[in-house]
């Protein structure tokens, strides 16, 4: 016997269980990845241990072994998140408590009961991922709750699911453009989906630290990290050499590791508060619209340099000396924001003071050969005349002559990170490239400093916006020179220049998989099919996520409000739920009197019988009909009971020969002659 014909042999009970089973196991399956293992591996247990259950028909646990489970993951949650209350904590233990519920469903409010915190499960999915995908397996989710909630309001016989999901297809359809005016006009005063984060620990992507060798571990991801959208004539960014969006400073140093002088602990600082940056801009400026892909930080990135506040909805931003835009709070969203930068610009001060000469400074006792190194530049005659700007040229030619290899495989450092890239290994990623530089610049006295963020980017040919990729991190200097204050070095420029000038990524091993889908897919359609996706995927992110208030206004300014407001918001939200419980209202007037004809039209003789003085119930069938009127009429009668007999045949027993089509039947009953009352 086949597995559906099993299935369809099985009583409905045990084949409506598997289908409920199988949804709330869709529905918890994408949260997999954001719980604890335990949690993810407590859940699929219990739901199998249900569909055994209902397979095998065998009766349901005891009462006390639900509550030594219920215990069990009470605890495990404690003991996890030192909590039960929380983002993660709460989800952790609804996910658990959903599925422990399918294990005492014995009456019907314990299966309503499942159903609706079938939906709650459902929607904390958006906690943690709002993407395109997700929207879609919910939607599913939300079609296979309703069917199996519709399916249970059928208790009679043994219904198809396929009936049941029409009609939830329906009741979907229906609530759609309700949900539509709800989404389009209710006031928002915050970001539309997620919530904040428990905690500040971040998600793949740049760091306010940076061990040799963290960078390259970002190379490996492909995942989008922003899009931007360039504004202007024909919509032309800056060249791919000038694209380097700017996130954390890194200047202070323990010799294995670089730190961030701004913190997320600024995050309580006010625009007015942060100190001046002493920036200067000049040239034409460079305007565009930033996507930005949650981070759970506080970074906003933006291209060098951007000496006015991005244009952000819901949260303040503030710059730091360092020339990093902040935001108030971190990001847990899709953020969407306008800048205007300047490629040509000047910053710090053009003068010695004692936190430059902070940023010269190296802990004792590491690359002791770098140190030496430093030492013979200064001393050369080139570098003693020509200042910080041959120091500069004598290490960026160094390293486009001396052998050195940009990889993402340079092996694992050690201790002397510098000595190690300047004299052994000469192979390294762009954070190695740049830290090596810089304790060669602090070690001849210049002041010097990491800048981490991104560089470069691709357009996609589809939409037109600019993808940054979390694969295009990257690492460059900063050195402060008298006269011209910090100045961009990016030494793997020297060592890779297409990195820079061409954009030519190091590409990752594809493995097995990859290799097989590379020989089946031609690279030019994999490209076009990535790019049609991610240009989708954008303008879910555009006109969905970073639906805001901002823009449910300009909507309202459309429609010919001057200066809407969210009270104009209100008022016409209000006039189309309105509008709509008026259209609701009139189509059920309508398909009340579109009720089946053939018995209005029986219902006219029943009320005509009943003026005449006989009446009788609406369940009288016409035969009885018939019978009761020749008995009160008489022979009067004849001609209404050799309708009524007619009519049931036509209704109920049609056949081409003696059928009456119901309209010949509304002509006779106009025509009839009317029983009358037998004279006393």
């Amino acid at each position: 016997m086949s597995l559906r014909q099993t299935l369809a042999s099985l009583p409905r009970d045990a084949r409506d269980t598997l289908f409920l089973l199988a949804v709330i196991a869709w529905v918890i399956a994408p949260q997999a990845g954001h719980l604890p293992l335990w949690t993810s591996a407590l859940a699929a247990g219990l739901l199998l241990w249900r569909g055994w259950l209902a397979w095998t028909a065998r009766p349901l646990p005891h009462r006390w072994v639900l509550l030594a489970l219920l215990a069990l993951a009470v605890g495990a949650t404690l003991a996890t998140h030192r909590t039960i209350l929380g983002r993660e904590a709460g989800v952790a233990l609804v996910v658990v408590l959903l599925a422990l519920k399918t294990l005492e469903a014995r009456a019907r409010r314990d299966a309503l009961v499942i159903f609706f915190l079938g939906f709650f499960t459902m929607l904390s999915n958006f906690f943690f991922s709002q993407s395109l995908p997700t929207a879609v397996a919910m939607l599913i989710a939300l079609l296979g709750l309703l069917t199996a909630l519709v399916n249970a309001h059928m208790p009679v016989g043994r219904p198809p699911l396929a009936q049941s999901l029409r009609t939830a297809g329906t009741m979907a359809l229906l609530g759609a453009p309700i949900m539509l005016a709800l989404f389009v006009l209710f006031p928002r005063m915050a970001p539309l989906w997620g919530m904040p984060g428990d905690t500040l620990s971040a998600r793949s992507g740049l760091s306010g630290s940076m061990q040799v060798g963290s960078i390259a571990q970002l190379a490996l991801d492909d995942s989008v990290a922003l899009r931007v959208r360039f504004e202007g004539q024909g919509n032309a960014a800056p060249p791919q050499s000038q694209l380097y969006f700017r996130g954390p400073v890194l200047s202070q140093f323990d010799g294995r590791e670089w730190q961030a002088t701004t913190l997320p602990g600024a995050l309580n600082w006010s625009g007015r508060m942060a100190p001046p940056a002493d920036l200067q801009v000049q040239g034409e400026p460079v305007r565009y619209a930033v996507t930005l892909e949650p981070q759970k930080r506080p970074w906003l990135m933006v291209l060098d340099a951007t000496p006015d506040k991005p244009t952000l909805t819901g949260m303040g931003a503030f710059m730091t000396p360092e020339l990093q835009w902040l935001s108030t709070r971190p990001l847990t969203d899709v953020v969407r924001y306008s800048a205007v930068s300047y490629p040509q610009f000047r910053h710090g001060p053009q003068r010695s003071t004692a936190q430059l000469r902070a940023l010269a400074d190296l802990p004792p006792g590491f690359n002791p050969r770098t140190l030496a190194l430093a030492q013979e530049l200064r001393a050369s005659p080139a570098v003693a005349s020509g200042g910080t700007l041959a120091l500069i040229d004598a290490a960026l030619q160094r390293l486009r002559t001396g052998g050195y290899q940009y990889t993402l495989e340079p092996g694992v450092y050690g201790e002397h990170t510098a000595d190690e890239f300047w004299f052994d290994r000469k192979a390294g990623f762009c954070e190695h490239i740049a830290s090596a530089f810089v304790v060669l610049m602090r070690a001849a006295g210049a002041p010097a400093r990491i800048v981490t963020g991104y560089q470069g980017g691709e357009r996609n040919p589809v939409d037109g916006y600019w993808t940054v990729r979390q694969s295009d991190a990257h690492a460059w200097a900063e050195v402060w020179m008298p006269e011209h204050g910090w100045v961009r070095v990016d030494p793997t420029g020297a060592v890779s220049p297409g990195r820079i000038g061409q954009f030519q990524r190091l590409q990752a091993p594809r493995g097995v998989l990859g290799e097989a889908m590379g020989a089946m897919i031609s690279p030019g359609m994999a490209q076009r099919l990535r790019a049609t996706w991610e240009a989708l995927n954008n303008h879910w992110n555009q006109w969905v996520l970073n639906y805001t208030q901002s823009r449910q206004l300009d909507l309202l300014k459309a429609l010919g409000f001057e200066s809407p407001s969210w009270q104009d918001l209100v008022r016409a939200l209000a006039g189309l739920v309105g509008a709509a419980a008026l259209i609701g209202a009139l189509w059920t007037l309508w398909e009340r009197r579109q009720h089946d004809p053939w018995l209005r039209l029986l219902a006219q003789v029943r009320q005509r019988l009943a003026r005449a003085g006989l009446t009788l119930p609406d369940s009288t069938p016409p035969r009885t009909l018939a019978a009761q009127a020749r008995a009160h009429f008489g022979p009067s009668a004849d001609a209404l009971c050799a309708w009524l007999l007619q009519w049931e045949q036509s209704r109920y027993a049609p056949d081409s020969a003696s059928t009456t089509h119901l309209a010949a039947l509304r002509r006779q009953l106009r025509t009839l002659r009317w029983p009358h009352a037998p004279a006393p």
